[in-house]
């Protein structure tokens, strides 16, 4: 399809991307569009610097390709470049939402009508409480081209919706928000949540009307599963991109394969080819076919995320994580969906076991590398083995590398979240975290 020039390392993406947003707040509409994009980005690499072009004019690609390998250095042995030797070849079309699964076929009526329902059903004005509510539904769809000078030949599509109604309270004087979101990569998925978001909806104005302050201290913390992927996406998953370790000998020093990094109850893994959860792809950006990568296995460190360089550079094998936001942006080192495997203890029986501590129900967000916070959004008090009243806690924060020692109790349920955007780098990509509910021995609770 392309001319590669030789002596060169070269590759072209191609994305064509379809998005939608249609958004009501307090009765306004707000946003009621439709955009769609083409481009590319062509890459071309001598062994020692990358040079890049972007284009929306998809007729140039050919054009741009020749004038970036005339300012390159010509390299006969680019072959053997060790980051080039680790670039796959594949030759394969994954097209999982062609025909009738296409989100393009959603008529902005049937947009309108899914998020009307949801107002209808869910907008209650006499709750005095609520001083401003929105509800929205957005999606997008794109197709990926990738072409290499190996020799790849990739074409892949992803898609994605949500429908979500949220709400902010002013309760006792204290602002709160918080609602329902549901994610899918099907339309048909979105309608009947209902009932789903009226218990949110009740949980947060139970939680503005009851909650009490928590006292600060050290607490036995018992997290639930959305938490538990929170924790694992950004407080151990970061940690195990390794483009981060390239520059740093002592992160290198002290996160070695083979180390006992946590308790035997912690199993983490990270797999892109878990369709149709929000973080799958089938190939990455650097035409690398995705794969499991065990990151801890019965608390011992066991593998870390890569793209072809950072593999190169410490001497392990590609995952399938090299991962732009678009085509404008350059491939990194990202996670795809980063999961806390289950144990085997009924989470009844995790929170039955604690006399005093703190029960996480959900997290606004979330940060960490060596030391991480959280902040809940709804938590409550654990009393003699029972949830008691619930609390407001600014910040819940500890030791990542304790922490995972401390995880003396892993449930046996799972679920994911299928709401995460991660940024890093100033890119932004859809991500999904999972895990269990889980027991810590001892975190600070302020």
């Amino acid at each position: 399809m392309f001319s590669f020039p030789e002596g060169l390392y070269s590759d072209i993406r191609i994305e064509h991307t379809y998005n939608a947003n249609y958004s009501v707040e307090n009765g306004e509409i707000k946003q009621n569009s439709e955009t769609s994009v083409a481009g590319a980005m062509i890459r071309v690499y001598d062994g020692k610097l990358w040079y890049t072009s972007v284009t929306n004019d998809l007729e140039s690609i050919q054009s741009e390709l020749d004038a970036l390998a005339e300012i390159a250095e010509k390299n006969a042995a680019i072959a053997d470049d060790p980051t080039v030797k680790l670039y796959e070849v594949h030759k394969d079309k994954v097209l999982h939402f062609e025909g009738g699964k296409d989100i393009r076929r959603v008529t902005r009526e049937e947009r309108e009508k899914l998020v009307q329902g949801y107002i209808s059903a869910c907008i209650d004005d006499s709750i005095e409480e609520i001083k401003k509510w929105s509800a929205g539904y957005s999606h997008d769809h794109t197709v990926k081209e990738f072409y290499s000078s190996k020799g790849a030949e990739i074409v892949q599509d992803y898609q994605q919706c949500a429908v979500w109604v949220w709400y902010e309270f002013v309760i006792n004087d204290i602002p709160l928000s918080g609602g329902g979101q549901f994610q899918s990569m099907f339309f048909e998925d979105l309608p009947g949540h209902e009932s789903k978001i009226l218990e949110k909806r009740d949980r947060y104005l139970d939680f503005g009307r009851n909650a009490v302050d928590v006292t600060p201290g050290d607490y036995i913390c018992v997290l639930a599963p959305s938490v538990t992927g929170m924790f694992t996406h950004e407080c151990f998953g970061h940690k195990s991109e390794a483009d981060y370790m390239l520059n740093d000998k002592a992160l290198r020093d002290e996160w070695v394969i083979g180390k006992k990094v946590g308790s035997d109850l912690v199993s983490i893994f990270d797999s892109g080819d878990m369709f149709p959860h929000r973080g799958y792809i089938a190939y990455d950006d650097e035409g690398t076919a995705v794969r499991e990568t065990w990151l801890i296995k019965d608390g011992v460190l066991s593998g870390r995320l890569h793209d072809a360089h950072s593999a190169a550079a410490l001497g392990e094998e590609v995952t399938g994580n090299a991962r732009a936001q678009d085509f404008g942006c350059s491939p990194m080192v990202r996670m795809t969906n980063t999961c806390m495997q289950a144990g085997e203890t009924p989470p009844e029986k995790l929170i039955a076991s604690v006399k005093d501590g703190v029960y996480v129900y959900n997290v606004q967000f979330g940060t960490g590398f060596s030391t991480f916070t959280m902040a809940p959004g709804i938590s409550y008090r654990i009393r003699e083995g029972k949830l008691a009243e619930p609390l407001r806690v600014n910040v819940i924060s500890g030791s990542v590398f304790q922490t995972l020692f401390d995880i003396d109790g892993v449930g046996n349920d799972f679920e994911f979240c299928e709401n995460t955007t991660c940024g890093k780098g100033g890119q932004w990509l859809p991500v999904s975290s999972a895990g269990p509910t889980i027991r810590v021995r001892s975190l600070n609770v302020n």
